[in-house]
């Protein structure tokens, strides 16, 4: 099992969303930089004020969303995934693939975008997968991934936030 789920996530504000962009307000945080990769040390309680409620509980409660549920578990576009809350790079979508969990997977991070913690909760070990820049919850990695590396990073789509290969073409 991917994650135990605490409590259901409501992302109807998400999913009804017509932009692939999580609904966390670029603009109003002023810590998300998809260029700085300084470490944050922000407390919960201001990230509280500025990030949207589903985000705030899965990347700073380590929540999870119900599987199935999230925009970019069967999503396929071609770019790369940010950390939504700092904006920090942690995936490249040619390193994702269809596990069949109900969350989207990957098979490699970018090591200076993760970092990793020892997650013991519902009885259970497993390794938690954070935001090396903000500390934020991103999901659980386990060693039953495809080739070439074996690994499964399996994330919440709540805390991923994804740029097109075209659009970063734009810039």
């Amino acid at each position: 099992m991917c994650s135990q789920v605490k409590q259901p996530v409501k992302s109807n504000a998400i999913k009804n969303s017509s932009s692939m962009e999580n609904s966390s307000s670029k603009k109003e945080n002023p810590y998300y930089s998809r260029t700085d990769r300084t470490k944050l040390n922000v407390p919960n309680t201001e990230w509280k004020k500025i990030l949207d409620p589903e985000v705030y509980a899965v990347a700073r409660e380590a929540d999870t969303e119900r599987p199935g549920t999230g925009k970019y578990n069967q999503f396929d576009e071609l770019g790369e995934y940010y950390c939504v809350v700092c904006g920090n790079h942690l995936f490249r979508s040619d390193s994702k693939f269809s596990s069949t969990c109900g969350w989207p997977s990957f098979f490699e991070a970018d090591k200076e975008g993760v970092s990793y913690k020892r997650d013991s909760t519902y009885g259970m070990e497993r390794t938690e997968v954070l935001c090396k820049r903000c500390d934020s919850h991103l999901g659980h990695v386990f060693n039953d991934g495809p080739p070439p590396t074996g690994t499964r990073f399996c994330m919440n789509s709540v805390s991923l936030d994804f740029e097109p290969d075209a659009k970063t073409a734009e810039k």
